[in-house]
């Protein structure tokens, strides 16, 4: 089940560094890739910054609609991020090419990715000078949600769940870890 994440935990859902799907829609088009530099960068309001290479079919749909999606994708969809990550939306739409589905959620304004484990629908603060230097991108988070069966009550719970539903952390060439065991630092 998928619930509303307070605003001022939604960092929570980036804190841990994982892989992403960096999704956006203009018009008629709509594209997801996959992103492994994304980051909480504020809790109130909340905001996060994601690299977004200039090359990228993504990026076009972000800065045309001044919004983007990020969808936290677990080990159950490992193939799915490798394809998203090494094709291009240039040369097809990737999400009918791959069978993405998305969800039906009123209040995002950009493509949230199905089987996911969270989402955060952003909006852009636009930083022209930063984009074009570094392709980094900076937006707030408008509206955020997780799996119940992850995440609750503001935190992470994976080792009460199944090991498919932990989420990716990208090492190289479609190679990525899971994520561990929980320590509680305060015992």
């Amino acid at each position: 089940m998928r619930v509303p994440v307070e605003l001022s935990k939604a960092y929570r859902l980036l804190n841990h560094g994982p892989t992403v799907l960096i999704s956006a829609e203009y018009g008629i088009q709509r594209n997801a890739m996959a992103c492994a530099w994304a980051m909480p960068l504020d809790f109130e309001p909340p905001k996060v910054a994601v690299v977004i290479d200039r090359n990228t079919f993504t990026r076009g749909l972000v800065e045309s609609s001044g919004r983007l999606a990020i969808s936290v994708p677990c080990v159950a969809q490992a193939r799915l991020v490798t394809l998203l990550g090494t094709h291009s939306g240039h040369e097809q739409d990737k999400l009918a090419a791959y069978g993405v589905q998305v969800l039906d959620e009123p209040l995002a304004q950009s493509p949230l990715i199905a089987g996911c484990v969270a989402w955060l629908d952003c909006v852009l603060i636009r930083r022209p000078e930063i984009e074009q230097a570094h392709d980094l991108f900076l937006a707030e988070v408008t509206h955020a949600w997780a799996r119940t069966r992850v995440f609750s009550n503001g935190r992470w719970h994976f080792d009460t769940a199944n090991d498919s539903l932990r989420t990716l952390h990208h090492v190289a060439g479609g190679h990525y870890f899971a994520t561990g065991q929980e320590v509680d630092g305060h015992h």
